[in-house]
Protein backbone atom coordinates (compact mmCIF):
# COMPACT_ATOMS: atom_id res chain seq x y z
CA UNK A 1 0.00 0.00 0.00
CA UNK A 2 1.65 3.45 -1.02
CA UNK A 3 0.86 6.12 1.39
CA UNK A 4 1.00 10.01 0.06
CA UNK A 5 0.05 13.72 0.25
CA UNK A 6 -1.32 16.04 -1.57
CA UNK A 7 -1.97 19.94 -0.75
CA UNK A 8 -3.44 22.91 -2.78
CA UNK A 9 -1.87 25.89 -1.76
CA UNK A 10 -3.93 28.75 -2.30
CA UNK A 11 -3.30 32.63 -3.00
CA UNK A 12 -5.58 35.20 -4.51
CA UNK A 13 -7.96 33.49 -5.27
CA UNK A 14 -5.58 30.80 -7.00
CA UNK A 15 -3.78 27.42 -6.39
CA UNK A 16 -0.72 26.75 -7.35
CA UNK A 17 -1.11 23.51 -9.72
CA UNK A 18 2.05 21.12 -10.98
CA UNK A 19 1.84 20.85 -14.76
CA UNK A 20 3.87 16.53 -15.00
CA UNK A 21 5.92 17.09 -17.69
CA UNK A 22 9.42 16.71 -16.60
CA UNK A 23 9.93 13.23 -14.76
CA UNK A 24 10.65 9.94 -17.22
CA UNK A 25 8.20 7.65 -16.76
CA UNK A 26 5.65 9.64 -14.86
CA UNK A 27 1.97 7.88 -14.25
CA UNK A 28 0.95 11.94 -13.79
CA UNK A 29 2.35 13.24 -17.27
CA UNK A 30 0.75 15.56 -18.87
CA UNK A 31 -1.71 15.98 -16.01
CA UNK A 32 -2.09 18.90 -13.85
CA UNK A 33 -1.86 18.14 -9.74
CA UNK A 34 -1.89 19.68 -6.51
CA UNK A 35 1.93 19.64 -4.83
CA UNK A 36 2.84 16.44 -2.75
CA UNK A 37 4.51 12.78 -3.12
CA UNK A 38 5.03 9.34 -1.15
CA UNK A 39 5.92 8.91 2.12
CA UNK A 40 9.20 8.28 3.49
CA UNK A 41 9.62 5.42 6.07
CA UNK A 42 8.91 6.38 9.21
CA UNK A 43 7.43 10.12 8.46
CA UNK A 44 3.79 10.92 9.65
CA UNK A 45 1.34 12.18 6.69
CA UNK A 46 2.14 16.22 8.35
CA UNK A 47 5.95 15.14 8.02
CA UNK A 48 5.39 14.35 4.37
CA UNK A 49 3.00 17.22 3.58
CA UNK A 50 5.39 19.82 4.80
CA UNK A 51 9.00 17.91 3.45
CA UNK A 52 6.76 17.44 -0.20
CA UNK A 53 5.83 20.91 -0.38
CA UNK A 54 9.32 21.94 0.68
CA UNK A 55 10.91 20.27 -2.08
CA UNK A 56 8.62 20.87 -4.81
CA UNK A 57 8.23 24.99 -4.26
CA UNK A 58 10.97 26.01 -1.61
CA UNK A 59 8.13 26.76 0.54
CA UNK A 60 7.49 26.08 4.28
CA UNK A 61 3.87 25.49 4.84
CA UNK A 62 2.85 27.56 7.66
CA UNK A 63 -1.32 27.37 7.44
CA UNK A 64 -2.90 24.08 6.41
CA UNK A 65 -5.88 22.09 6.99
CA UNK A 66 -6.13 18.30 6.98
CA UNK A 67 -9.28 17.57 4.50
CA UNK A 68 -9.34 13.99 3.85
CA UNK A 69 -8.10 10.27 2.90
CA UNK A 70 -8.40 9.91 -0.58
CA UNK A 71 -8.39 6.24 -1.32
CA UNK A 72 -7.19 5.28 -4.38
CA UNK A 73 -8.00 1.52 -5.68
CA UNK A 74 -6.81 0.29 -9.32
CA UNK A 75 -6.62 -2.98 -11.18
CA UNK A 76 -3.34 -2.20 -13.12
CA UNK A 77 -1.25 -0.20 -9.67
CA UNK A 78 -0.62 -0.64 -6.14
CA UNK A 79 -3.06 0.91 -4.13
CA UNK A 80 -2.79 3.69 -2.33
CA UNK A 81 -4.21 6.14 0.53
CA UNK A 82 -3.63 9.97 -0.37
CA UNK A 83 -3.95 12.54 2.55
CA UNK A 84 -5.49 15.31 1.30
CA UNK A 85 -4.33 19.35 2.68
CA UNK A 86 -5.52 22.93 1.75
CA UNK A 87 -3.13 25.43 2.95
CA UNK A 88 -3.46 29.05 3.06
CA UNK A 89 0.00 30.38 4.60
CA UNK A 90 3.34 29.74 3.53
CA UNK A 91 6.69 31.25 3.61
CA UNK A 92 9.04 31.33 0.46
CA UNK A 93 12.53 30.06 1.30
CA UNK A 94 14.85 33.25 3.39
CA UNK A 95 11.88 34.92 4.12
CA UNK A 96 10.65 35.00 7.69
CA UNK A 97 6.91 36.13 7.49
CA UNK A 98 3.99 34.21 5.79
CA UNK A 99 3.12 35.68 1.72
CA UNK A 100 1.21 38.92 2.76
CA UNK A 101 -2.19 38.21 1.27
CA UNK A 102 -3.11 41.22 -1.26
CA UNK A 103 0.12 40.19 -3.23
CA UNK A 104 -0.69 40.31 -7.35
CA UNK A 105 -0.63 36.66 -8.52
CA UNK A 106 1.23 36.25 -12.14
CA UNK A 107 0.72 32.90 -13.89
CA UNK A 108 5.01 33.19 -14.14
CA UNK A 109 5.93 33.88 -10.39
CA UNK A 110 5.63 30.26 -9.10
CA UNK A 111 8.82 28.37 -7.94
CA UNK A 112 10.75 26.07 -10.23
CA UNK A 113 10.05 22.25 -9.93
CA UNK A 114 12.08 19.49 -11.14
CA UNK A 115 9.07 17.16 -11.87
CA UNK A 116 7.09 20.18 -14.04
CA UNK A 117 5.89 23.47 -14.51
CA UNK A 118 4.28 25.17 -11.30
CA UNK A 119 1.79 27.68 -12.51
CA UNK A 120 -0.60 29.74 -9.95
CA UNK A 121 -4.31 28.85 -11.90
CA UNK A 122 -7.27 30.61 -10.96
CA UNK A 123 -9.75 28.56 -8.76
CA UNK A 124 -12.30 29.16 -11.76
CA UNK A 125 -10.24 27.68 -14.57
CA UNK A 126 -9.07 24.48 -11.77
CA UNK A 127 -11.77 22.39 -13.55
CA UNK A 128 -10.38 23.09 -17.12
CA UNK A 129 -7.57 21.73 -16.97
CA UNK A 130 -6.64 18.40 -17.75
CA UNK A 131 -7.07 16.81 -14.66
CA UNK A 132 -7.55 12.77 -14.24
CA UNK A 133 -11.03 12.12 -14.24
CA UNK A 134 -11.12 11.30 -9.79
CA UNK A 135 -9.25 14.27 -8.90
CA UNK A 136 -12.96 16.17 -9.90
CA UNK A 137 -14.52 14.31 -7.16
CA UNK A 138 -12.46 15.83 -4.54
CA UNK A 139 -11.95 18.94 -6.00
CA UNK A 140 -15.40 20.01 -7.38
CA UNK A 141 -16.59 19.93 -3.47
CA UNK A 142 -13.19 21.74 -2.46
CA UNK A 143 -13.62 24.45 -4.47
CA UNK A 144 -16.80 24.80 -2.96
CA UNK A 145 -15.41 25.17 0.53
CA UNK A 146 -16.25 21.37 1.86
CA UNK A 147 -13.76 20.20 4.23
CA UNK A 148 -14.95 16.04 4.69
CA UNK A 149 -13.53 14.76 1.59
CA UNK A 150 -12.72 11.09 2.47
CA UNK A 151 -13.35 8.84 -0.42
CA UNK A 152 -13.05 5.92 -2.83
CA UNK A 153 -11.87 5.97 -6.27
CA UNK A 154 -11.72 3.45 -8.42
CA UNK A 155 -10.12 2.48 -11.79
CA UNK A 156 -9.16 0.20 -13.82
CA UNK A 157 -5.92 1.62 -15.64
CA UNK A 158 -6.38 5.40 -16.37
CA UNK A 159 -10.25 4.73 -16.48
CA UNK A 160 -12.05 5.81 -13.50
CA UNK A 161 -14.87 3.11 -12.87
CA UNK A 162 -16.38 4.34 -9.65
CA UNK A 163 -16.31 7.21 -7.28
CA UNK A 164 -18.04 7.55 -3.47
CA UNK A 165 -17.75 9.02 -0.78
CA UNK A 166 -16.93 8.08 2.78
CA UNK A 167 -18.01 9.11 6.38
CA UNK A 168 -15.16 10.11 8.57
CA UNK A 169 -14.73 7.96 11.59
CA UNK A 170 -16.17 9.27 14.89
Amino acid sequence: MIRSTLCYIERDGCYLMLYRNKKKNDPNAGKWVGIGGKFEPGESAEECLLREVREETGYTLTSYTFLGVVEFRNDAWEDEDMYLYLADGYREAGESRAAVDGDTVSRTDAPGCDEGDLRWIPKDEILNLNLWAGDRYFLEPMLRGETDLNMRLTYSGDTLISAERRSRCP
